[in-house]
């Protein structure tokens, strides 16, 4: 099978790689090669994989794109900018990069028409807060929690209905979506283009909502990355870990290469699995465990719990993988004990300059 994976230099788009040329199967990875995500080209790029430098959402990128889908059987596509960005002057970028450059793709797709299949990297945030369980009133969906009540270190979401705490429970693939960031909002567009896309004569989607993904080739030293690097780079400079509210927001981490394993599942399963699956560990973890377990794993200093908090951040995120295991056979490998062990010693991708 020849695959093209956009985003095929970065975090997740890399792992894939190898996976697909590990299986036997023919590699086209393009990439934009951003200069928030990259300093430089990555040393861990394949020599046996072609590999095409472009940007989906530059209109004189089309040549290119078409070129790179000669011959395609099926296309994942990773490429995205992520994370919550500094502040709100980042909307464009966002939009360009995730919206348009997805836009851009599909069109591509709709021009062949012989690509087989279309694998989505999303994300757990397009639900916002997870799912609730109220003591009194049963499952509930609370809002954005309020500022006095974080001002007053209030962090659990109140009931909608009563205004008590709230029980949190696994998130499955028909919660209803609740983005509340940009990037949010901008990876739900995707999900939802790429479906009407596929209703109008596409190639089939699977959308996999990928929870907080760590591992090897994270991006270290931007705002852009995960929670779970900017506490690696912080004890890589001897820095302690800065841990928002009180530490007990829980996450769902999976390793890079258990979500590098789903796409390919998704990818060569006999048949396209059409619409959303969670891809997670199905294990929880706050954020305060977290960053205790990097500390440890390399003799840092403990975490600092510092209170307060990131505008769009929600309280408790943690999902059920059961749909994914029933409809690809992936349930994650890697444990939280041995993948932060691993994690916090593996190589992360060089800093990015700060201008």
């Amino acid at each position: 099978m020849r695959v093209l994976v956009t985003g095929g230099a970065g975090f997740v788009g890399s792992h894939l790689v190898d996976l697909l040329v590990e299986g036997g199967h023919e590699v086209v990875s393009l990439d934009r090669l951003h200069p928030r995500a990259h300093a430089g080209r990555p040393d861990y790029l394949r020599d046996d994989v072609e590999h095409v430098d472009a940007d989906l959402a530059d209109p004189a990128a089309a040549g290119v794109l078409d070129r790179a889908l000669d011959g395609v059987d099926a296309v994942s596509h990773q490429a995205a900018m992520v994370g919550l960005g500094r502040d709100v002057s980042d909307v464009v970028e966002f939009v360009r990069d995730n919206d348009l450059g997805t836009a851009v793709l599909l069109a591509a797709l709709a021009r062949h028409g012989h690509v087989g299949r279309l694998v989505l990297a999303s994300s757990m945030v397009v639900y916002g807060e997870g799912a609730y369980r109220c003591g009194e009133h049963g499952p509930v969906r609370p809002g954005p929690r309020p500022a006095a009540r974080l001002k007053a270190g209030r962090f659990e979401p109140p009931c909608p209905r009563c205004g008590a705490d709230l029980e949190p429970v696994a998130v499955a693939e028909d919660a209803p979506p609740d983005p509340r960031s940009v990037y949010a909002a901008t990876k739900l567009h995707q999900e939802h283009l790429a479906a009407a896309c596929a209703l109008a004569g596409g190639p089939p989607v699977t959308a996999l909502r990928y929870h907080n993904v760590y591992g090897p080739r994270m991006p270290r030293d931007t705002p852009y990355a995960g929670v779970a690097s900017i506490f690696r780079s912080a004890l890589a400079g001897r820095r302690a870990p800065t841990v928002l509210e009180d530490g007990r927001q829980r996450r769902d981490f999976v390793h890079v290469t258990d979500v590098a394993r789903a796409n390919l599942l998704a990818l060569t399963t006999p048949e396209p699995v059409e619409g959303a699956l969670n891809v997670a560990s199905g294990q929880p973890h706050t954020i305060g465990e977290l960053a205790t377990a990097l500390a440890e794993a390399v003799g840092g200093p403990a975490p600092e719990v510092v209170g307060g908090w990131r505008p769009g951040d929600v309280r408790h995120v943690v999902a059920s993988p059961a749909l994914a295991a029933g409809r690809l056979g992936f349930r994650s490998q890697v444990d939280f004990t041995r993948g932060m062990a691993e994690f916090a010693r593996a190589e992360l991708r060089e800093p990015v300059p700060a201008s």
